[in-house]
């Protein structure tokens, strides 16, 4: 009676899978289509030189990148907020946050160092 109790829970919809959602064919070629696409775009903006300004190009490929990495989680890495109860989310909000701590830190102490280590005689020149 027992085998037949956990035939029927797994016939229920309850998965063993901690709620991971399962693969599909068509769910990895959308996946592979979107990254196609998403990859073809910054590749175009800088062979076309469609920008004037090399900062406005590099802010829309990192714009780009960042949504390919949304892409690349939820179609090949199947993270959404039902897998592993919502834990991976958290963790990967996380990562996120300490990432962009470490960036942003890297990133202010090496334009104070810069700013900080330069020699005397071209301050004195600056007007």
């Amino acid at each position: 009676m027992s085998t037949h109790a956990s035939e029927h829970q797994h016939d229920a919809g309850h998965d063993d899978h901690g709620g991971a959602s399962h693969a599909t064919l068509r769910g990895y070629l959308t996946g592979f289509l979107l990254s196609v696409i998403l990859t073809a775009i910054p590749f175009w903006l800088v062979m076309g030189k469609v920008f004037t300004q090399p900062g406005t190009t590099a802010a829309v490929i990192l714009a780009f990148a960042a949504v390919q990495i949304v892409v690349h989680m939820v179609y090949f890495l199947h993270m959404d907020t039902k897998s592993e109860g919502g834990w991976n989310l958290l963790a990967l909000v996380f990562t996120g946050v300490l990432v962009l701590i470490a960036l942003s830190g890297s990133l202010w102490v090496m334009y104070h160092l810069n700013h900080n280590m330069m020699p005397m005689h071209e301050l004195h020149q600056q007007p």
